[in-house]
């Protein structure tokens, strides 16, 4: 059985592979499905960010697909015959937003169900927005992200000091 484990993924970090690392001991495999978010302004194009999770993931072979999705995930869980859906928990803060997002996804698809998982202690402060603040002010992200995301980041810094 697969998950889907949806996001915008801008850009993926240590925190999005440590639940795919732990959702992997649950599940036969993932779709990570990178979004397509009109309200969002993202620092790599969903190409780029494809790529990146592609690059970072690859070591997980075919246990884990990833691709990009616009419209309501619900649809696209329900396309790709997903019974569950994946998501990251960091903090309380989180909880709100996410319980409602999840509530609203079971009362427009009864059969897929939201399952939460908190990430490793180690990752709980982590976020994209908070890497892209980080290296955007000129600091050192390597610790955060898989080198490939580290590369792009400080490539993207150089061609827009």
């Amino acid at each position: 059985m697969k998950i889907i484990y949806p996001g915008t993924f801008d850009p993926i970090t240590n925190g999005h592979i440590n639940l795919v690392e732990r959702a992997l001991s649950l599940f036969d495999g993932i779709i990570l499905a990178v979004a397509v978010n009109s309200k969002k302004q993202t620092k790599f194009s969903i190409d780029e960010r494809v790529l990146l999770a592609k690059s970072a993931l690859k070591k997980y072979g075919p246990k884990v697909q990833v691709c990009q999705f616009s419209g309501l995930l619900i649809d696209f869980a329900k396309k790709e015959g997903v019974k569950a859906i994946l998501r990251g928990l960091r903090a309380v803060s989180d909880f709100e937003y996410e319980f409602q997002l999840a509530a609203m996804n079971k009362r427009l698809q009864p059969n897929i169900e939201t399952l939460f998982i908190a990430p490793a202690e180690q990752y709980a402060y982590l976020s994209s927005s908070l890497v892209r603040e980080i290296s955007e002010l000129g600091g050192d992200v390597s610790q955060f992200v898989p080198k490939e995301v580290n590369s792009a980041l400080y490539r993207i810094k150089a061609i827009n000091p």
